[in-house]
């Protein structure tokens, strides 16, 4: 290799550091803004009202709270276990908080939430290729729980004959759009190898250009990911696809009775279909990835849409403040107890069935194979003890919140 081309390689990484010290500058100045200008100026209302509504807050309301915000996270521990086999509950809980604190710190903080989550895992003994696996399939399940809120809202307003607003119907649409898009998918992949080997090809055609570039189109085909990673889906979808379900259901529920005590709290009294559009459109706005865990915007939209709906500013705003003290700010803190309950939790080796360069040779070469190897490629082992040592795509499998 020449030099040059070592010189170039070392200054890829600096400029990659440097471009994420500046989307991190740029993501907490947007949500500082956003705080401090933003969120009183579209609330109709100042700091000085909404600090004089928080002052007289109990400090036993305030610690009731926190245990809602902890029974919340358990809920979610349950989709974790369902999608990761032999993930125990503690553990899961550990996952969860110290990812989710990491994520909320950074802005589009997901990859640096999806690198704790494996690093926490392989330190377990759990393969590449389950924790990938468990990454992806949570990552359809919030995805879908997501898209989901805005469609529940829409049904709860005009069951009280209230007044739709359009943005609303808009985000509702595009929802359920995006969620029948990613369904439509997700079950081609699991009901049909052929529609899996189909989109694996249209995936790699869309980013061959990309790759190319890259030289990376050697070695990485998402065709080939696809079919390994069928079986393990489906296995993990037929086994925990109630548990997962059922811990999202019980973490959305429980933080919708967090807001709704919040506004209870501040003196906000509202119809309840208008209470949980508005947290619709809190949670909906959490995966806008400018600011760190959607700080700011989340907020900011949330009050908006409580004043626009006859709620007082200053009570509204402070609710919303609170809300998004317990399910932002406080998971910080409990991060940092997260991971100080993983360093002293035990650990174990890893064990995969393939060294990962003999697997990335075997990425390389199944394209060529898959039609005699697809069905091979299907069998895998999934057990936390074992499975070749694979990193594949996916989103951290932590809350949605």
């Amino acid at each position: 290799m020449s030099e040059g081309a070592v010189a170039a390689g070392r200054r890829r990484p600096a400029r990659s550091r440097a471009r994420q010290l500046v989307q991190i500058v740029l993501g907490l100045g947007l949500a500082v803004s956003l705080l401090v200008w933003g969120l009183p100026y579209f609330a109709k209302t100042s700091w000085a009202d909404v600090f004089e509504v928080l002052g007289g807050i109990p400090a036993t309301t305030a610690a009731g709270l926190l245990l809602l915000v902890v029974a919340g996270l358990y809920c979610y521990t349950f989709t974790l276990t369902g999608s990761l086999h032999g993930l125990r509950h503690y553990q899961a809980l550990i996952v969860n908080v110290a990812g989710s604190s990491v994520g909320n710190l950074l802005p589009g903080g997901g990859a640096a939430g999806l690198a704790a989550t494996y690093a926490i895992c392989r330190s377990w003994g759990f393969s590449r290729r389950d924790i990938s696996t468990s990454a992806i399939v949570t990552g359809v399940w919030n995805v879908l729980a997501r898209v989901a809120l805005p469609v529940v809202a829409i049904a709860g307003l005009y069951s009280g004959a209230e007044n739709v607003p359009s943005a609303l119907e808009d985000a509702a649409l595009a929802a359920t759009l995006s969620g029948v898009a990613i369904i439509a998918v997700f079950v081609s992949i699991l009901a049909s190898e052929r529609a899996a080997l189909a989109i694996g090809r249209g995936v790699d055609r869309a980013i061959r250009p990309f790759t190319r570039r890259s030289g990376a189109a050697r070695t990485m085909s998402v065709r080939a990911l696809v079919i390994d990673l069928r079986a393990r889906i489906n296995d993990i979808v037929r086994t925990g696809w109630l548990k997962m379900t059922l811990g999202l259901v019980g973490y959305f529920t429980v933080y919708f009775v967090l807001f709704v005590l919040c506004l209870r709290i501040t003196g906000v009294e509202m119809f309840y279909g208008q209470v949980f559009a508005a947290y619709a459109i809190g949670r909906l706005l959490t995966a806008v990835g400018v600011t760190p865990g959607g700080l700011g915007v989340t907020e900011t939209a949330t009050a908006a849409a409580l004043v626009a709906w006859g709620a007082e500013p200053a009570p509204a705003t402070a609710a919303v403040v609170l809300f998004s003290v317990y399910t932002h700010l406080m998971e910080i803190p409990l991060g940092a107890l997260g991971w100080l309950a993983w360093s002293v939790s035990p650990k174990k080796e890893p064990v995969d069935d393939i060294p990962a360069a003999a697997e990335t040779e075997a990425v390389a070469d199944a394209p060529a194979a898959a039609s005699g190897a697809a069905s091979g490629a299907a069998s895998g082992p999934t057990s936390p003890d074992g499975g070749p040592g694979a990193t594949g795509p996916g989103l951290p499998p932590r809350h949605p919140g």
